[in-house]
């Protein structure tokens, strides 16, 4: 009885490790006039994944627009449609090793160090990263200026795909995109004026939850 009993038991926990191991990361479907983008959000950014969903779900993007795009960097989206900046609300940083600026990284804007040496997130402003690609000679210049050390897989990353490995450690990256890389492309390719303002408008007009599961 008692072997059946542990057997029992383990069974259980291998269930459960198996059931964290392939625990499901929330789709959003990013409908924009220039073509649709979704992205996955991360597990382990759980207040800022659960703050765009609040967001999502309250309809808070729905046309708005892209206000900040500069190409081979990123395009920036988040404020409401009304013209209200944020929600009037802070997101504590959740920095993770694992999650840096590559090219498809949707990472959420801030105020700068000198108001904000915590480096909270914006409570809805968000970017995308197009970055563009770097050879090892400029790593490791950046590496010597920054002080900053680029694990291998960052490394690898930066010099295939691409993105932007100056905003690593300063910006929280909760998602990534796994579809519409090329609409990213399109967006930071239109033209911009004054503070990098798109000349014609592009807009989010509607973020929706494709799946969401085991949170």
């Amino acid at each position: 009885m008692k072997k059946l009993i542990l057997a029992a038991l383990v069974l259980v926990g291998l269930t459960c490790s198996a059931q964290k191991a392939t625990e499901k990361e929330t789709v959003v479907v990013i409908k924009t006039s220039m073509g649709t983008i979704k992205a996955k959000l991360y597990n382990d950014t759980p207040q800022h994944r659960d703050n765009f969903l609040k967001l999502v779900n309250e309809g808070w993007y729905n046309g708005s627009p892209f206000h900040r795009v500069i190409n081979q960097f990123m395009i920036q989206g988040g404020q409401n449609a009304d013209g209200r900046l944020d929600p009037g609300y802070t997101v504590p940083a959740e920095f993770k090793d694992n999650h840096f600026h590559k090219k498809g990284a949707l990472a959420a804007a801030r105020q700068p160090d000198q108001v904000n040496p915590k480096k909270a997130s914006s409570g809805s402003q968000f970017y995308i990263v197009q970055g563009k690609v770097y050879d090892d000679r400029w790593l490791d210049m950046f590496e010597s200026r920054s002080g900053k050390v680029l694990s291998a897989r960052q490394r690898q990353t930066y010099k295939t795909i691409g993105g932007t490995p100056h905003l690593d450690g300063d910006y929280t990256v909760f998602g990534e995109v796994t579809e519409g890389l090329d609409v990213v492309d399109k967006i930071a390719a239109v033209k911009t004026g004054n503070m990098d303002v798109p000349v014609e408008p592009v807009t989010i007009i509607s973020i929706t939850i494709e799946k969401s599961c085991c949170h």
